[in-house]
């Protein structure tokens, strides 16, 4: 296992720049056994003693970034000539034949390399949603742990599936989909092995039966009665676009929404992935609930799905975090860029008043939090976890600043300087702590090549 460099007893990460709080701690915070145990006023000195200074004054401070949406096996297509210029269903039509030719070592590499990615953009807790399940891939979530295990990073595995195939009336091919019994007999193994209930949790399980296009309403309600059982929470791709709306009301004769509360879905242990689709009184609806919406920005412009109402939804009850989404739709997996193109979006929709640097921030750090039913993450406060961020201002885009929390955001951070994880250093000095990346980087192309030479090979033989 890889793992960061363990922070001595107590140490005091002294006066940065900045710090996102709603407490005053400018002069830093102490962290001690994975935990923030002390917050440090500015001009002050912490009350305990502290074993080792990490001096913070060329940075700014902020809570680990949470990305609430990702499939990490889409970094292998990235740019994909064949899928550019698609909106989502003909998208997904293109990719899923290449998709369908994934091997276990294609999943073990696009997920360290998506990982490495988040961690140099200050992210410290992410959420993968898998739902590509060929024969030959039946153990793909347990090698995504694994590798997650080895680079130290907090993350939600969301069990995918998709049991709708094409010869059912779904979307996706006949070999990339299973029966309903696999996959609630896969979704109980991980949540038994894996799932963790324990404050400061590093691996937790959720369940995220694909889409209504492509898994049955059976699945949909057997999977809501399997979370409620084992306690853990459900996440779907829904309300993404005016196609699945045709799509469900054709199929089931409702919408997307109705389609969630029949099969026992509207409840606050879910939350979706993009929920652009929902008329005022939807809206009312899921915050009623508190049903959590991923915001993914990027991919919702990419695919020109629409855009999310965040604010409404945030307004009405709704957990909002953020997500980078696919990178066969970002194209990237930086959450620090995510956050600057969703406050350019949202404020494209609400007005420059309405949106701030903070909102941004906020969705990403307890909003996203609270969208995975954690209360241990995503706040600078004492007796949380010690998942942390810094950032550099050194760069020629900061220079001039004022505002350095707005800087982040307005100037377009792309990387962190320092990122820690539970009270381990897991990136220093813009990078990460084991790996080599330009090995990674030679690896994961590697990969890349062979999915899209077999695509190839098919395609010209058939």
């Amino acid at each position: 296992m890889i793992t960061g460099k363990l922070s001595p007893k107590n140490l005091w990460i002294k006066n940065p720049i900045d710090v996102l709080s709603e407490l005053d701690c400018r002069g830093g915070v102490v962290v001690a056994e994975g935990k923030i145990i002390e917050l440090v006023p500015k001009g002050k000195s912490p009350a305990a003693n502290v074993d080792a200074i990490f001096d913070a004054s060329r940075l700014v401070l902020l809570p680990g970034l949470i990305n609430t949406h990702h499939h990490f096996y889409q970094t292998l297509t990235r740019a994909f000539s064949r899928s550019l210029n698609k909106e989502l269903f003909s998208w997904l039509s293109t990719l899923y034949p290449v998709w369908a030719n994934l091997r276990p070592y294609d999943i073990s590499i696009s997920s360290q390399l998506a990982m490495v990615e988040l961690l140099l953009s200050g992210c410290t807790t992410t959420v993968d949603h898998h739902y590509i399940f060929s024969d030959s891939l039946i153990d793909a979530v347990d090698i995504q742990i694994q590798e997650a295990n080895n680079l130290g990073m907090r993350a939600v595995f969301t069990r995918g599936s998709m049991s709708l195939g094409k010869s059912q009336g779904g979307l996706p091919p006949n070999c990339i989909v299973q029966d309903d019994q696999t996959i609630l007999d896969d979704s109980a193994r991980l949540i038994k092995n894996y799932h963790c209930i324990n404050e400061g949790a590093m691996t937790q399980i959720a369940l995220a039966p694909c889409s209504p296009f492509s898994v049955s309403s059976e699945l949909m309600r057997a999977t809501a009665a399997l979370s409620c059982t084992e306690g853990v929470r459900l996440h779907t791709h829904l309300a993404e676009t005016n196609d699945e709306h045709e799509y469900c009301q054709s199929r089931f004769g409702l919408s997307p929404l109705e389609y969630l509360e029949d099969v026992g879905w509207l409840s606050d242990r879910t939350w979706l992935a993009h929920g652009i689709h929902f008329d005022e009184r939807e809206i009312t609806v899921l915050g009623k609930e508190r049903v959590g919406i991923s915001h993914c920005a990027s991919a919702n412009m990419v695919l020109a799905s629409g855009i999310c109402s965040v604010v409404d939804l945030e307004n009405a009850g709704c957990p909002l975090g953020l997500g980078v989404d696919g990178s066969a739709s970002n194209d990237c997996s930086n959450m620090i860029q995510e956050l600057r193109l969703a406050f350019l979006l949202q404020r494209l929709k609400y007005g420059a008043s309405r949106v701030s640097h903070l909102d941004v921030l906020r969705w990403a750090t307890n909003g996203a939090a609270k969208c995975i039913g954690r209360s241990d993450i995503g706040v600078i406060a004492t007796g949380m976890q010690a998942d942390l961020a810094l950032f550099s201002l050194d760069e020629p885009r900061f220079s001039g600043f004022e505002d350095p929390i707005a800087a982040i955001i307005l100037c377009g951070a792309h990387k962190a300087d320092h990122v820690m994880i539970q009270g381990r250093w897991v990136v220093t000095k813009g990078e990460v702590i084991g790996i080599d990346v330009p090995e990674l980087l030679r690896k994961h192309s590697e990969s890349a090549s062979h999915l899209r030479q077999i695509y190839n090979n098919v395609s010209t033989h058939s």
